[in-house]
């Protein structure tokens, strides 16, 4: 009996000592430094714990380019901004929509419309983005949104003028996840009925809620575990496609020419209908996941700075001029002009998403090749390795914004309070200083209708609503937990009170 135990136990000991020698990567020839960190995690700890330290501290010590072992697999990280744009116009050796299909697969539940049965058609799934959100399309995007946030917004103006409580990330939530919603999948038709809108307002509450749930177990999902052990999320995400089958969508008034148009390719393709139901899922959540926190911190970072809320206030009054205050009869109304001349709003927001975006661009290598970084320098590049630029090291490079950790809300005007796009490194300009939606065949197609959506949240809660901020001087910082996903949300809730104005405000 012991013989045989310690015949087991060798062959055991033999099998990971075999592990460990294979899964230790060598650095070849012209390759970036190698950092492997610990056996088979390498640095995925340090990575989760302070992503950003991490990259600082490892360029510090190697340089611009290194490769870092996360999660098992190996990421080289391109540091210097100047070379960004080279990186970008690698699509020869570099793919991202293999590595995008995947993950979106496997946390959405989809097809795998990198197959060739799908792949034809799912190119033009693709092209109704920029046919839906740009140009023409988008404002009338921009104006049922909003319609819609003023019909949410309307539901909650009060008649009297006391003050109310709430925490504003759940003002921010409650408002802007249904008011997008409504704008892209529509209004249920049984709010016709007498009961409808009390129907539809628990229904709603009912996705908010489901949307959070499956929200908050994405880092999770993003790090490879299975949905299948993340089972709140997963009832959750089915919760929500059975809301998106489309024989529930058909029943829906004023749906988006964005999504109805992807309901006709996607019946065209004849997916099965849960299959099309979690694409719509994967938009909402596109949608929703990055608006929603920014919208958040745009609002926060205003209401913390007498002199950020001055000058948007400012700005609201002047577009609005003329327009009824609180008069359910004559809705705010805003044209593309109107939208696009607000400077101010839109600097407050793009300072916001400085201050809180934490994205991660991956690309995969197709094969062994040869980069070459702005610096003329060259680096070999190994098949099946992630490239990845981290863009909060420009938002946050002191070089490039002077007291980076600040809010600023006119941090991108220029001396006329116009918008300003020359910013420098080194004396150079840079093309890319401000990345929050991606870049490239990854770059957010949503992005215009974003910053829409959340200038014209920002309206409207000025316009509408004396509001303060209960504790001014606590300093809320993002929560880094999120990193590598996009806008970080804030750590906790902070207290709101707002209050119905009146005609004679401000």
């Amino acid at each position: 009996m012991a013989s045989f135990l310690i015949v087991i136990i060798s062959v055991v000991l033999s099998l990971f000592i075999v592990w460990i020698c294979g899964d230790w990567r060598k650095r070849r020839t012209g390759e970036p430094p190698l950092v492997s960190g610990l056996p088979f995690i390498g640095v995925t700890l340090d990575y989760a714990r302070d992503p950003l330290g991490l990259i600082r501290d490892t360029r510090k010590k190697y340089g611009d380019v290194f490769t870092c072992k996360i999660v098992r697999k190996y990421f080289t990280f391109i540091t210097d901004p100047f070379s960004f744009s080279l990186v970008v116009r690698q699509s020869k050796n570099l793919d991202f929509q293999k590595f995008a299909m995947g993950f979106s697969q496997r946390v959405f539940g989809h097809a795998d419309f990198t197959s060739p049965v799908f792949s034809g058609s799912y190119r033009e799934v693709h092209s109704i983005f920029r046919q839906t959100l740009q140009g023409p399309p988008l404002q009338e995007l921009a104006q049922s949104m909003l319609g819609n946030l003023q019909a949410v917004l309307g539901r909650g103006l009060s008649r009297e003028h006391g003050w109310v409580e709430e925490g504003l990330q759940n003002f921010t939530n409650r408002i802007m996840f249904e008011a997008g919603f409504l704008t892209l999948f529509g209004r249920d038709a049984g709010l016709l009925r007498s009961d409808g809108v009390k129907c539809g307002k628990t229904c709603m509450q009912k996705a908010a809620q489901d949307f959070l749930v499956f929200d908050r177990a994405f880092p999770a999902l993003a790090a490879g575990v299975p949905i299948g052990l993340c089972m709140p999320a997963w009832r959750a995400r089915e919760a929500l496609a059975e809301e998106l089958l489309h024989d529930e969508l058909h029943r829906r008034n004023c749906i988006s020419d964005l999504i109805q148009r992807r309901m006709d390719a996607f019946d065209r393709m004849h997916l099965d209908e849960t299959g099309k139901a979690r694409t719509h899922v994967c938009m909402l959540w596109a949608s929703q996941a990055n608006t929603l926190p920014a919208a958040f911190w745009s609002l926060y970072y205003t209401l913390r700075s007498a002199e950020a809320l001055a000058a948007a206030r400012s700005e609201v009054h002047r577009v609005l001029s003329g327009q009824a205050l609180n008069d359910p009869d004559r809705p705010v109304s805003l044209s593309r002009e109107q939208l696009d001349s607000m400077t101010v709003l839109e600097s407050i927001i793009e300072e916001a998403l400085r201050l809180s975006s934490a994205s991660i661009m991956i690309r995969v290598a197709k094969d062994n090749f040869t980069l070459t970084l702005d610096s003329g320098e060259t680096v070999a590049i190994r098949k099946g390795d992630f490239i990845a630029l981290y863009p909060q090291l420009i938002h946050l490079d002191p070089d490039i914004y002077p007291d980076p950790t600040e809010f600023k809300y006119n941090r991108f005007l220029d001396e006329r309070g116009e918008r300003k796009s020359n910013f420098f490194k080194n004396g150079r300009r840079l093309k890319h200083f401000l990345v929050p939606f991606g870049s490239g065949v990854s770059e957010c197609p949503g992005r215009f209708f974003a910053v829409n959506e959340i200038k014209e949240f920002l309206t409207l809660v000025l316009w509408f609503y004396d509001l303060e901020l209960d504790d001014i001087n606590t300093d809320l910082v993002p929560d880094g937990t999120r990193a590598g996903l996009g806008i970080l949300p804030p750590p906790r809730d902070v207290l709101l009170k707002y209050r119905r104005r009146t005609e004679t405000a401000g």
